[in-house]
């Protein structure tokens, strides 16, 4: 079976049962920021290890901890981890970046670019306007980056 990585963004407080059910069976989570309490960090690491990056909405003494930037290497890939995709400071081809995974938006993006996957997985917290609440999986094995985005909303 393939390493399973889930990838979840902006959930401001709120870890929804369905994104535990959804994630269930993954090998490591990516949080890419906007956490909103340490209990989503809690609720996420009884599934399977977490990197977690702080958005902009974390700014209280415990999102202290955590960085605005992470690179985690995962089954041979590396990817770098940060909350809003237009403050991308490094240049991913030159350091042998496989995929750069943000959040920020609320919005769903899967592009690549020069060989390197931008992932923003959308939002899994509350619901902002009329934007779906998803999270996203990727196979890490042999082939292409294919994440899968998954619709929360049940309906």
């Amino acid at each position: 079976m393939a390493f399973r990585l889930g990838i979840i963004s902006d959930t401001h407080g709120l870890l929804r049962p369905e994104a535990v059910h959804r994630l269930a069976e993954v090998d490591h989570i990516i949080h890419a920021g906007d956490i909103g309490r340490p209990d989503v960090l809690d609720g996420l690491r009884r599934i399977a290890p977490v990197t977690a990056i702080r958005g902009n909405v974390d700014s209280a003494e415990w999102a202290r901890g955590y960085p605005e930037t992470a690179t985690v290497q995962l089954v041979g890939r590396s990817f770098y981890v940060l909350h809003d995709v237009n403050a991308l400071s490094i240049d991913p081809v030159a350091r042998g970046i496989d995929a750069v995974i943000s959040g920020h938006s609320h919005k769903v993006r899967i592009e690549t670019i020069d060989g390197v996957l931008y992932l923003n997985p959308g939002s899994a917290g509350p619901r902002r306007f009329r934007l779906p609440i998803t999270l996203a999986t990727l196979d890490l094995g042999l082939g292409d980056l294919q994440p899968v985005i998954h619709d929360l909303s049940g309906g």
